[in-house]
C-alpha cells in the first residue's frame, strides 16, 4: 500500500522565524506525520530575514527558472531548500526579490503591514503549486497554514482542479489567531479577475478583510483545523456556518494522532 503523501504550507516554519502558533505547529507536525507513516513535504516564503548561512539554504537550480504573472507583471521564481536539524524534513523556500527579500516577514520593522501582502500571497500560493507540478509529486492532502495561505484553496479547488497532480487532493485549511489590521489593496478582486476567477467565486472578496479572506479559504476547504489555543467568535461562526469537517484545537504536544486521524478521515469521506 502507498504512503499518502501531505503538502504542507506554511506561513512560517521554525527554526527559521521565531516560536509561533504556526511556525512551531509546522515544526512539529510534518516530523510527526512523517514519523506516524505518511510522505511529506513543506514550504513556506523565504523572507529577507531567514538567515541563508545559518540555516545553509541552497538553490534548487533544477526548480527554478520560471516566471509567475502577478496582476500583469512578470516575476522570476526562486526555490530554496534546506533541512531541519534533529529532524528528517526538508523546507521548501519560494523566493523573489520583488516580494520576499526585505527584511521583515508580513509586516515592517513599526508593526505597519506591507502593502502588497495580497500580491505576495497569490505568488507563495502559486509558486507552491507550480513547484509541486515540477516535482511530480502527487499530494493527497494539503494541509494550509495561516492567511497567506488562504489563497491557496481557491487556486487548487478552482484554477488547479483538472491538474492531475491536483484534481483529488483535499485542502485542509487551519485558522490561526494573527489577525492582520490593514486591509489588503482595494484592487485585489480584480487581480484575482486576471489571474483567471469567475466573478462568482471572488465577489465575497471584494471585502478585503482578514474574517473575508479566511471565509473564502474554508468554504472552499474539505476540513478547518482550530489552529490557535483561542480564535474570535466570527470566525467560529464563519466555521460553524461553513459545516465543513472540523477538528478542534489540541496543544502541540498532543496534536499529532489527531491530525493524523483527521487527514485519513478526510481522505476516506472523499472514497465513499
Amino acid at each position: 500500500m502507498e504512503k499518502k503523501r501531505v503538502l504542507f504550507i506554511s506561513q512560517e516554519i521554525s527554526p527559521f522565524l521565531p516560536n509561533s502558533d504556526i511556525s512551531v505547529a509546522t515544526r512539529k507536525l510534518p516530523q510527526g506525520i512523517q514519523e506516524a507513516g505518511k510522505e511529506i513535504r513543506a514550504f513556506m516564503p523565504r523572507y529577507g530575514c531567514i538567515n541563508e548561512r545559518r540555516h545553509q539554504l541552497h538553490e534548487v537550480i533544477r526548480l527554478s527558472g520560471m516566471n509567475l504573472i502577478i496582476n500583469d507583471v512578470d516575476h522570476p521564481l526562486i526555490i530554496k531548500v534546506a533541512s531541519v536539524p534533529q529532524a528528517k524534513i526538508q523546507v521548501y523556500f519560494i523566493d523573489n526579490e520583488d516580494f520576499f527579500r526585505r527584511k521583515t516577514t508580513v509586516c515592517d520593522d513599526k508593526g505597519n503591514y506591507h502593502a502588497d501582502n495580497d500580491e505576495r500571497a497569490m505568488f507563495f500560493g502559486r509558486g507552491v503549486l507550480e513547484t509541486v507540478k515540477k516535482l511530480g509529486w502527487k499530494p493527497d492532502i494539503i494541509h494550509c497554514h495561516g492567511w497567506m495561505t488562504a489563497l491557496t484553496p481557491l487556486y487548487i479547488k478552482k484554477l488547479y482542479n483538472n491538474d492531475p497532480h491536483f484534481a483529488e487532493a483535499k485542502v485542509i485549511y487551519s485558522v490561526y489567531d494573527n489577525a492582520f489590521n490593514k486591509n489588503w489593496d482595494p484592487k485585489f478582486y480584480e487581480k484575482l479577475k486576471f489571474d483567471g476567477f469567475d466573478e462568482a467565486t471572488i465577489a465575497p472578496l471584494k471585502k478585503t478583510d482578514f474574517n473575508a479572506l479566511n471565509e473564502a479559504a474554508i468554504k472552499v476547504s474539505d476540513g478547518v483545523v482550530q489552529g490557535s489555543a483561542e480564535i474570535s467568535s466570527e470566525l467560529k461562526t464563519i466555521i460553524r456556518k461553513s459545516g465543513v469537517p472540523f477538528l478542534e484545537y489540541y496543544p502541540e504536544e498532543s496534536f499529532v494522532k489527531p491530525m493524523d486521524e483527521f487527514y485519513d478521515q478526510i481522505i476516506e469521506e472523499v472514497v465513499v
